[in-house]
């Protein structure tokens, strides 16, 4: 018995370390270009990064556009002469070569890849999110690898999700699980597909906002009730 056919994962933060990967491409590609990557410079590119993937989930900006301005406002803060754009790519090269995955991460698509369709969704860039799926065991369990960047739209937009649902040949939502750490991009958009949702919080964040998730979980293995409950 399973109550979903279909499980639908965020990649960064729900899978994948991001944190752990973003820190060690960030270390390498400044190395690379000649800038110091002390700890006050990374909670800097941390700080200038977070607004402006805040800014796009709000559709404030393009994507294309953050990547590289993060850099070039990096850049400027430090009085670095850095090429912006060809300072992202690099990150972006290393980025896609830190496959490191989240506790549980390996163990419950292992158990979920028989019994469901699973398919990662996720806003990052193409070269680092197939990079780092490539490059990792959940490569020979994820059906599918859905990119904001190549399907022209951002989650939590409708129109991110609808090519997901048309190429996987969903039609009823009901039968569909979205999991993700970001109440906005993931549980918002998930349910406004018509979703149920499980809002991954290993920290025990509080819940803020109007965003109700169907489920809440501090670790990866409490989906495997939630998908695949006992007769």
């Amino acid at each position: 018995m399973r109550r979903y056919d279909f499980v639908l994962f965020d990649a960064d933060n729900t899978l994948f370390d991001f944190d752990r990967a973003e820190h060690t491409a960030l270390a390498l590609a400044l190395e690379e270009f000649s800038i110091p990557c002390t700890l006050q410079t990374e909670a800097l590119y941390l700080s200038i990064n977070g607004e402006l993937w805040a800014r796009l989930g709000r559709g404030e900006v393009e994507q294309e556009w953050l990547v590289v301005e993060r850099f070039a406002a990096l850049c400027r803060a430090l009085g670095a002469e850095a090429d912006p754009a060809a300072l992202n790519r690099r990150y972006l090269e290393r980025l896609g070569e830190q496959a490191f995955l989240l506790p549980g991460a390996l163990e419950v698509c292992t158990a979920l890849a028989p019994r469901c369709t699973l398919a990662i969704i996720t806003n990052g860039m193409a070269v680092a999110q197939r990079g780092r799926l490539a490059r990792s065991p959940l490569a020979g369990l994820i059906d599918r690898l859905f990119i904001s960047q190549e399907l022209g739209a951002t989650k939590p937009s409708p129109a991110f999700f609808r090519p997901v649902f048309d190429a996987l040949g969903i039609t009823d939502p009901a039968r569909v699980l979205v999991v993700g750490d970001n109440l906005s991009t993931d549980i918002g958009g998930g349910a406004a597909m018509g979703t149920d949702t499980a809002w991954y919080n290993p920290a025990g964040r509080p819940r803020t906002g109007e965003i109700v998730p169907t489920w809440q979980v501090t670790r990866l293995e409490e989906l495997l009730p939630l998908v695949l409950p006992k007769a």
